[in-house]
């Protein structure tokens, strides 16, 4: 496994020089390999890893070509090793990074947020109050989380929440079914946090986000 370690820092180092650009070709197996000063084998195991987490693309028959290397792309393997993780306490530590990372990209997309994007919020608000069963709600919900973090502007930081909304969907509809108050307060939540939207207050847009995810969180807390 060194070895192989070896082999991926050596090629990681060639794509982060920009030696190695998005859809170039790698040379040959045996080229690269000898200029490197690592085994055939070595270099073939850390292409198969790299390739995994989707940082190379090979193609039978063409060669090995480095990839976009977009956000959406990586951060598929991280979705892959969330969705192989959903016991009660991954999910309780999934909730703890958005409860860090969502108030920050509210208070982000208070500062750059448009009016049409607004209105698209309060719609979604509105679909909520009127969802005839909880698992329409949480799509409102997912749905409603995704357009705030990317009026943020950052795209990395939205995929990342995406990503991470996943493993807490079954979390949210079992805390819809389970807990009375739990519609109400989702929309009356979601409608304080478009209200700062709206008014590009960034902080109050933050203090209203944490408040809303963190009682996901302590709701699951409570439970154990």
């Amino acid at each position: 496994m060194a070895v192989t370690d070896d082999a991926i820092l050596r090629v990681k180092e060639m794509i982060v020089s920009g030696e190695l650009r998005p859809g170039d070709r790698l040379p040959r197996e045996a080229d690269l390999a000898e200029r490197l000063g690592l085994s055939r084998n070595s270099l073939r195991e850390a292409v198969k890893a790299l390739s995994l987490v989707r940082v190379l693309d090979v193609r039978q028959g063409d060669g090995t070509y480095v990839s976009s290397l977009r956000a959406d792309d990586l951060l598929g393997a991280l979705s892959f090793v969330l969705d192989l993780h959903r016991g009660e306490d991954s999910v309780q530590e999934v909730l703890e990074v958005r409860r860090i990372l969502e108030p920050a990209a509210a208070a982000m997309a208070a500062q750059r947020i448009s009016e049409d994007e607004v209105a698209s919020l309060r719609g979604l608000c509105d679909a909520a109050a009127a969802a005839k069963s909880v698992e329409e709600l949480v799509e409102h919900d997912l749905e409603f989380h995704r357009r705030v973090v990317q009026a943020s502007g950052n795209a990395y930081l939205a995929q990342l929440l995406d990503t991470l909304a996943g493993p807490t969907v079954r979390v949210r509809i079992w805390r819809g079914i389970t807990q009375a108050s739990a519609v109400d307060r989702t929309v009356a939540e979601h409608r304080a946090i478009v209200d700062a939207l709206a008014a590009h207050q960034a902080e109050l847009a933050r203090s209203w986000s944490t408040v809303h995810v963190a009682g996901v969180e302590q709701w699951l807390k409570d439970l154990a």
